[in-house]
């Protein structure tokens, strides 16, 4: 007799059991372009991203007595490189501080915007909460019709928020947009589990913090990448609630090199010191878009998961 154990085989409706055999699909001449014409593209694609990025970066280590042209700057070797952009930058006061407004709105506004987002969302999400189909028109009303500047302004100016940094991160604090796709995630975790946390006697918010948000990393994450982004390229609020120089963030330190080296090229030579213009300006750009590149790595593995799921249900 065999003792042979046997293997799980598959069985079919009858119970009889039923050969299952991999068949390996053959790719057509029509699959076959199609992927070099995709594999060309992305390819195109990367090139067309790196080149500007790499030539910017080139340019911020450009030294002062570089003759060539761009295209020849951006095969200098390293070991001609200057820092001396960097330098600058980093030894003057007005960059420096600029860099820690951008630092404190950035921190502030995401946490802010968070604490009001998710239990907006998550009341949102609860389907015995009275007038909760009106609650969700009031919110979508203001996002399809925007007020304007002037009402803004005025509502701004009486919460007594000009030549604060306040004043550009909490108008903005809740997206419409960013609401609704963490309405959708919270909406797609099972009811059940709040249920049964409820008869345990836990309240809403305790249900909030002990249920939902371990559960929800990555849409918080993803949310809060889209506020970092949006907090940290803010320049329009800054440039028209802010009028203190001390309280300026980095955005609108750039657009002031840029327009002052359009006026007078000197001019940010000499305030940044022994450095090419067009090096400060590069360099200036590189820095300011660090912050980002550092978050984005810890957060991509849920960005994806984060957008798909809370865009499932709306």
């Amino acid at each position: 007799m065999n003792n042979t154990p046997m293997k799980n085989t598959p069985m079919n409706n009858k119970g009889n059991i039923a050969i299952v055999t991999a068949v390996k699909v053959r790719k057509t001449g029509a699959d076959r372009t199609f992927d070099i014409l995709v594999k060309v593209f992305l390819w195109g694609m990367l090139v067309v991203i790196s080149l500007p990025l790499w030539s910017t970066i080139t340019l911020s280590f450009r030294p002062y007595d570089f003759l060539g042209t761009n295209f020849e700057g951006m095969f200098l070797l390293p070991w001609n490189w200057s820092t001396a952009a960097y330098k600058a930058l980093l030894g003057n006061n007005g960059f420096v501080m600029s860099f820690g407004n951008s630092l404190k709105i950035l921190v502030m506004g995401v946490g802010s915007a968070l604490a009001l987002t998710i239990p907006l969302a998550y009341v949102l999400s609860l389907p015995t909460l009275p007038g909760r189909r009106w609650l969700n028109v009031l919110i979508i009303i203001p996002y399809v019709f925007n007020v304007g500047m002037i009402p803004s302004y005025l509502v701004v100016t009486h919460l007594g928020l000009i030549d604060k940094l306040a004043a550009v991160f909490l108008p903005g604090a809740v997206s419409t947009y960013n609401c609704l796709i963490m309405k959708s995630f919270f909406q797609g975790i099972p009811n059940e589990l709040r249920e049964s946390a409820q008869m345990d006697g836990c309240s809403e918010v305790q249900v909030l913090v002990r249920i939902v948000l371990p559960l929800s990393k990555a849409i918080i994450l993803t949310v809060g990448l889209y506020y970092g982004v949006s907090f940290w390229n803010d320049f329009f609020h800054a440039m028209l609630y802010l009028n203190r120089n001390a309280l300026q963030p980095l955005p609108i330190l750039l657009r002031n090199i840029l327009m002052a080296s359009g006026m007078n090229e000197f001019v940010e030579v000499n305030a940044f010191g022994e450095a090419p213009i067009a090096a400060i300006k590069a360099a200036s750009v590189f820095m300011s878009a660090i912050p980002m590149v550092l978050a984005y790595p810890f957060i991509q593995k849920y960005f994806t998961k984060g957008t798909l799921l809370g865009s499932v249900k709306g």
